[in-house]
């Protein structure tokens, strides 16, 4: 087994690798579409088709924006939680898929990314949705962690005979500093999901903006301290921006 960790459109990228097949961990970003099937066919030199399953740890744009795409390439299965309703559902759902999407191509061009299409569908259809320590189907030395708070159906993916776990969004690594994400859409599962992760016996943590970090070097007490209280999310974090414009205005 071996964890190629890649750069994608704004986040890491882990695939990994068997001889029998490879295993994305994250859906991706929509523009990730092309460099990985670059990497598969001329760096690793295997069919595409190798690509047997893709892990989306939750709906946001550089997390499953790939997935069904490279599912329509690949004929690769999709993993996500198990939950019988769409992420974003209804028109407040979609105008938060709008904004999400906003987000990402932000995000994009602070990183000096060029602008290309990262649309992708905010219903996405599952082939296999796991709980708490399923095995990944063909994979079974991954078992899949529910790690909420961040979402209300956020996976993590851990691989027991290494202790590495990857995280996806639970913790974000900017300018040296271990923080929690935003939007945090359910602080008591955040806290709790940080909890699990602490007590938990690991070597490293994969996270999707970090890179690869030694366990012991999280400061999980500072995590757990400086986490949201209450839901903080990108629609109503807009919301406050556009306030704050309208209200300074007012004054002027």
């Amino acid at each position: 087994m071996k964890i190629h960790t890649l750069s994608g459109y704004i986040q890491s990228i882990y695939l990994v690798e068997y001889p029998n097949g490879l295993l994305l961990l994250d859906g991706c970003c929509r523009a990730d579409v092309d460099f990985l099937e670059s990497f598969i066919t001329q760096t690793l030199h295997r069919p595409l088709t190798d690509l047997k399953l893709v892990v989306v740890t939750h709906m946001h744009p550089d997390h499953a924006g790939a997935a069904a795409k490279l599912r329509q390439l690949t004929h690769c299965k999709i993993v996500t939680s198990i939950k019988s309703y769409p992420w974003y559902r209804g028109i407040k759902g979609r105008l938060m898929h709008m904004l999400d999407l906003a987000l990402a191509y932000w995000v994009g061009q602070r990183l000096g990314r060029k602008k290309t299409n990262l649309w992708y569908s905010p219903v996405l259809q599952a082939d296999y949705q796991l709980q708490d320590f399923d095995c990944l189907p063909g994979f079974p030395d991954w078992q899949v962690i529910t790690t909420p708070g961040h979402t209300d159906r956020d996976l993590s993916v851990l691989h027991t005979p290494s202790k590495r776990l990857y995280v996806a969004d639970l913790i974000v690594k900017v300018k040296n500093r271990f923080v929690p994400p935003l939007p945090v859409f359910h602080p008591n599962q955040y806290l709790a999901s940080l909890q699990k992760v602490k007590a938990m016996d690991l070597n490293t943590v994969l996270l999707a903006h970090g890179g690869e970090v030694l366990f012991k070097d999280i400061n999980f007490e500072h995590l757990l301290t400086v986490a949201p209280r209450y839901p903080r999310s990108t629609l109503s974090s807009t919301t406050n921006a556009l306030k704050q414009v309208l209200l300074r205005k007012r004054r002027s």
